[in-house]
This record gives structure tokens, C-alpha cells and sequence, in this order.
């Protein structure tokens, strides 16, 4: 099978320029730079003109929800990968917090053989972290599970590694990528009875960042990086959300690091100023803070203290978003607007456009070691999107693929539009409509 996509702009590795890419089965082939060599061996592709567009590496979003086993009236890997692909998303790394939760390699193992009947897209899972759990961590296979997840924030219940010694073993004897979510959790439960005592039970979310706030997250993630740093560790801090959180991480490049740190679209898009219009709709954990917090992160993408952009990707049915401050659920879908999201940010001029292939795929494939893929490399699989950057469309429920049903970006204008995802060569998304038959692969990591 061949596909010959031609002319589109490609955008990859930093540069862009007009050219084709041949995939054949499920591996690029064939890069060609300008016109088509007389001798290039395009004999019987089905050919793909993209006079126009762009085409870009499939974005890999290392920190998703999909609430597969055990939340699936909210999401399930069937209905979030479809969404994912509709994004441009061709690959995700999907959190333990489930129920059951993932923390144990059986628990694991039925993850993977779930998503290899259903996921349109690529898949890994990450091995949860508890305070007495290290040797079963130990036993997950590096090549094949994406890294362990350390809740080091209340966000999950019993998930919370609070046992000082249980931390200390889990940096300092899992090889694997650690990944953290950074949260105090005395500084939380601390500004949760001064806003109880000031004004009761029923606050409204606008004191969400006030009750997670920055110094939660800065005493949090500045024990994790104290920690890491002392014991060798690989560390990944994830949803960074504060400006003050900045100063931990390095601006050097993504080689050179052991210690990194992603940030989420929705704290590169909105601010505390926008609870007012979107309610519950924008409550997440971390908070999302103030202007200053995140025009702050967007200056850390730019200067390379942030290396990766993800969404955190985590439905809840809007019944459970309802109610104060205390009772709303946290957490939002996003992963089928985060790459229009960017783009958007992109077209704004907060980023260049190549900034942002660079940090949605590039960097993950780079921090995660992820075989082949990320890039537009001969001999590499085929994830591929085409996306037109001229075709302004609107986000509604009637284009919203999430099983929730809705997004906060809903009534949202967007200037580009992903028209065509392919995941290992197969066409999954193409201009609205699902290639039911289309199934993505486990990611392997060197």
C-alpha cells in the first residue's frame, strides 16, 4: 500500500518547506524536498494533493484520562481515541487513576489488551506509584510502559504517596521515567479551612486558584526536583501551572536534562479572570491562576524551561461539574482542540508554528524515548496530520466527539483545521468522519 501525499508545507525538526512524503505501508519511505524526482518509485500510489496544507508530525499527548476501566460514563478508550485522532493526536500516554486503579502489572496488562481491540490511536499506560506498591512497580516493562505516575497532590484520594520514605525509595530505585502531579497537600487542606471559616461551605470557583494556589504547587514541585536531583532520577513534572515554578526548571536543551517539565493548554489559554464567563467549566487540578502565571509559562516554552505540551485530558459528564468550589469535579476534555488550540496561540503570535510541533511532538517522543515516532523521518512510522491553517470552523456539540459531550471551548472560533490523521500509515480522521477499522499500536520506548 502506497500514499503519495504531495506538495503539502511540511513543518518538522525547526524548518518548513514545500514538499511530498511518500508512506508506504505503515512507514515514511520517502521524503522529498520541492518537485518529485523523475525516478522516485510513486508508481501506484493513491495520491493525496495538499497544494495548501500543512503537513506535521502526529502530536503525542503524555498525560490523558480516558477513564477506561471503571469511569466509562464519562469516557472509554473507544470514544476518547476517536476524539484524539479527530485533534491530531495520533499517540497518548493514559494515567493509572482508574478503577481499578493501575497499580499492578495485572492491573496494567489489561489496559494494554483493552486498547489493542479498540484504540483508533497509539497507546501506552502509565504505572500508578503508591506508598507501599515499589515492588510491583519495578516489575512493569520499561519498553513497553510509558513511566510511573507519582500523585504527590491529593487530586486522586488514596493515590497520595505521603510516606517520606516510600518517595525516597520510589526516585531513588525505579529506572523508568517518574512522572508527578505537585500539589502540597497541607497548604491545601490549610486554605481550605480559611475559606470555610471566611465563607462557608458554598464558595464559588474563583477561589479555586486561591485554595490550590501557587504556593501548593511551588512547595510541591521544589521537593520533587530537591528529590530527584538527589537521588539521579528522571523526573517529569507534569501540569506545571505557576510562573514561581519556573525558576526550578533548566533553559538548556531537552538532551541535556534529566529533570523536565510540561505544561497544559488550558493553562496556556486561560486565567483566573475567565471563571467568571466558564465556571466550573475551567476547574482543573492545578489550578488555573493568574495572567501573570500564564503569560509566564508561555515565556518558558519559549525559552525552553517547559519542553512539552499536553492536555491533561480528563471528561467528567457536566452533572458532575455542577455545584461550589468544594463539590465540582476537576478536570475537562480536551485532547481533540488542544493542537487548534496551539495553533491558535500560534497564529496570535505567542509561538511560532514550528514551537509548537516541537513541543506537542518532538519533545514527548525525545523525554519518552518513543521508537520512531514524533517526527517526519524516512523510516519512521506514518503518523502524519494535514491540516489546512486557513478553514475557520467553531467548536459545538454537534462537532464534539467526546463521550461527555462537551468542551470548554465550546462557541470558539479556531483558524486552522485538522483535516486528515493517519496513525501507522491508515488514514483515521478524515474531514469529520472515523475510519472505524482504523487500530493503533502499543508505543515502545528505547
Amino acid at each position: 500500500m502506497k500514499t503519495l501525499i504531495k506538495n503539502a508545507t511540511i513543518i518538522n525538526e525547526g524548518s518548513r518547506f514545500v514538499g511530498s512524503v511518500l508512506v508506504e505501508n505503515d512507514i515514511i519511505s520517502a521524503i522529498y524536498k520541492g518537485e518529485i524526482p523523475a525516478d522516485a518509485e510513486v508508481a501506484n500510489a493513491t495520491i493525496i494533493d495538499a497544494t495548501g496544507k500543512w503537513l506535521i508530525p502526529g502530536v503525542i499527548d503524555d498525560q490523558v484520562h480516558f477513564r477506561e476501566p471503571g469511569l466509562t460514563q464519562k469516557g472509554d478508550l473507544t470514544t476518547e481515541s476517536r476524539a484524539a485522532v479527530a485533534g491530531g493526536v495520533t499517540s497518548f500516554m493514559d494515567m493509572p487513576n482508574t478503577k481499578p486503579q493501575t497499580t499492578t502489572i495485572e492491573a496494567l496488562n489489561a489496559k494494554f489488551d483493552r486498547a489493542a481491540e479498540v484504540s483508533v490511536a497509539n497507546y501506552s499506560f502509565y504505572i500508578g506509584a503508591t506508598n507501599d506498591n515499589l515492588d510491583e512497580v519495578k516489575k512493569a516493562d520499561p519498553k513497553r510502559t510509558c513511566g510511573v505516575k507519582v500523585f504527590m497532590g491529593s487530586s486522586t484520594g488514596n493515590m497520595l504517596v505521603d510516606n517520606r520514605d516510600a518517595l525516597t525509595r520510589i526516585f531513588s530505585e525505579v529506572e523508568m521515567l517518574i512522572t508527578t502531579h505537585c500539589e502540597k497537600e497541607e497548604v491545601i487542606q490549610a486554605n481550605i479551612a480559611k475559606y470555610k471559616t471566611l465563607y462557608g461551605e458554598d464558595l464559588p470557583v474563583k477561589y479555586h486558584p486561591l485554595i490550590r494556589d501557587e504556593e501548593a504547587c511551588y512547595r510541591s514541585s521544589s521537593e520533587a526536583v530537591e528529590l530527584a536531583a538527589k537521588c539521579g532520577t528522571r523526573l517529569h513534572v507534569l501540569h506545571l501551572s505557576t510562573g514561581k515554578e519556573m525558576a526550578l526548571f533548566e533553559n538548556k536543551p531537552l538532551s541535556e536534562k534529566k529533570i523536565t517539565g510540561e505544561v497544559c493548554v488550558h493553562h496556556l489559554w486561560f486565567n483566573d479572570c475567565d471563571y467568571e464567563k466558564y465556571g466550573n467549566r475551567i476547574k482543573w487540578n492545578p489550578s488555573i491562576k493568574s495572567n501573570f502565571d500564564k503569560e509566564a509559562l508561555i515565556q518558558a516554552l519559549r525559552n525552553g524551561r517547559l519542553d512539552v505540551v499536553a492536555t491533561d485530558h480528563a471528561p467528567h459528564l457536566l452533572a458532575e461539574k455542577e455545584g461550589s468550589c468544594f463539590k465540582a469535579a476537576s478536570g475537562g476534555p480536551l485532547v481533540q482542540h488542544s493542537l487548534v488550540a496551539m495553533l491558535e496561540l500560534s497564529a496570535q503570535g505567542e509561538f511560532t508554528t514550528e514551537l509548537v510541533i516541537e513541543k506537542m511532538c518532538h519533545a514527548p517522543a525525545t523525554l519518552y524515548k518513543v521508537e520512531k515516532r514524533g517526527f517526519i523521518r524516512e523510516g519512521y512510522f506514518a503518523d502524519l496530520v494535514l491540516v489546512n491553517p486557513d478553514s475557520e470552523w467553531t467548536v459545538s456539540p454537534s462537532n464534539i466527539l467526546y463521550k461527555c459531550g462537551w468542551s470548554p471551548f465550546e462557541g470558539t472560533a479556531f483558524k486552522a483545521k485538522v483535516e486528515k490523521t493517519f496513525v501507522n500509515g491508515i488514514i483515521a480522521y478524515e474531514n469529520g468522519q472515523i475510519n472505524e477499522n482504523c487500530r493503533g499500536r502499543e508505543l515502545r520506548f528505547a
